[in-house]
């Protein structure tokens, strides 16, 4: 009945499913455990018709061409440029941390004596990761590594993934630099926008074939059985020759032989406010204050003609059962784990893995929509 089962119906399943029904013409499952489409993507309309993220703010940025315009078949853009404010002493400045917070937060002299000596150590427009500024040996230059460390990354880092920021892998921590600009934008890719009728509806585009067909509120457990010993797929009690794309945890799939692997998560609050805008930028840092991460507005990133706003504030938490795994915690005992996991899915013929749950790896959007296009043309293609 169908040649590919897929499990997640997120960009990794997504995308995989619309080019094997579109480019191979070949039959296509998609299970999904939650009652919609678009994975941790999926947005919705609320009451005051705003177009709210409900598992977080996504921004689409990349520089693959290839992406941007796999994409812009499913979507029409609108341009957006992303901006964040982070709460430091008492002020709301620009991060990433760059020359404008550096004059925001310290008595003029000190601001140019470390704009004028991070010029001379690097080049203007570069990002340097706040670890490799630490090894600084200059005195100013140290200075302002151990603040921004002490006052952005540090606490921040602990709330969001609740161990301290030296046992987190480097491929996490650098995605906090120091920029050597003045450039505000949170992001700096050649392509920035969000999808103009939000990303529900680019899903709904890419499903749209009559080779895919979607079963929703189903656990991929409840239908399929994976044989550890004759490395054989059951669908249904009968045994399956086509190929599953699995984009779920991967401990999961595997009944923990080897282990649970960990994730964080989220618990999220959403609040309407009886104004029209709640905060000056469409995302603002907590990193010392509350017990929230941060704040995002929505408004901000689709505007809308309402005299209400909606904001949601992130409260990072150890994932349990029936959470939504948001982040793999890359800590190299993890690692181990996974490639364990990973090994033991090499062993079977018709299993692919994708995804940052089925590969315990961080995914911007743009990374999983080209890993998925690549993964794609390897495996496929060619058949």
């Amino acid at each position: 009945m169908f040649d590919f089962i897929i499990v997640g119906s997120g960009f990794a399943g997504s995308v995989l499913a619309e080019r094997i029904a579109n480019v191979l013409n070949k039959k296509v499952l998609i299970i999904e455990k939650r009652n919609h489409i678009g994975g941790n993507c999926y947005d919705y309309k609320d009451e005051n018709g705003i177009i709210i993220h409900k598992y977080g703010p996504h921004l689409f940025h990349t520089n693959y061409k290839e992406v941007f315009d796999y994409l812009s078949n499913f979507t029409d853009w609108n341009i957006y440029h992303h901006r964040v404010l982070a709460f430091i002493d008492g002020k709301k400045v620009p991060i990433p941390f760059n020359f404008n917070t550096i004059e925001q937060l310290f008595p003029s002299t000190l601001s140019q004596k470390l704009q004028e000596k991070l010029l001379n150590k690097y080049q203007y427009g570069s990002k340097i990761p706040i670890l490799e500024l630490k090894k600084e040996k200059d005195k100013d230059l140290k200075f302002l590594a151990d603040y921004i460390y002490e006052k952005l990354f540090k606490n921040y880092t602990a709330k969001q993934w609740g161990i301290k920021p030296e046992e987190i892998d480097p491929e996490v921590t650098a995605r906090v630099p120091v920029y050597i600009s003045k450039d505000n934008r949170y992001f700096t890719d050649k392509y920035q926008a969000v999808p103009k009728e939000g990303y529900t509806k680019i899903f709904e585009n890419m499903l749209s074939h009559p080779n895919i067909k979607l079963m929703l509120n189903t656990n991929f457990k409840e239908i399929i059985n994976v044989d550890f010993e004759s490395k054989k797929i059951y669908f249904f009690g009968q045994e399956f020759k086509g190929k599953l794309i699995f984009t779920g945890m991967i401990d999961e799939l595997f009944d923990f032989k080897f282990g649970k692997l960990p994730y964080r998560s989220l618990g999220l609050r959403f609040e309407t406010v009886e104004k029209e805008y709640f905060q000056e930028a469409p995302v603002v840092n907590y990193p010392n204050d509350y017990n929230f991460t941060r704040i995002t507005e929505f408004k901000h990133i689709h505007p809308t003609n309402t005299d209400k706003t909606t904001i949601l504030k992130e409260f990072p938490k150890e994932y349990k059962k029936g959470d939504v795994p948001y982040y793999p915690v890359f800590t190299s005992e993890n690692r181990e784990r996974y490639n364990k996991y990973k090994e033991f899915a090499e062993s079977f013929d018709n299993i692919i893995l994708v995804g940052r749950l089925a590969e315990y790896k961080y995914y911007d959007m743009d990374d999983i929509v080209k890993r998925a296009l690549e993964v794609f043309e390897e495996n496929f293609l060619n058949e």
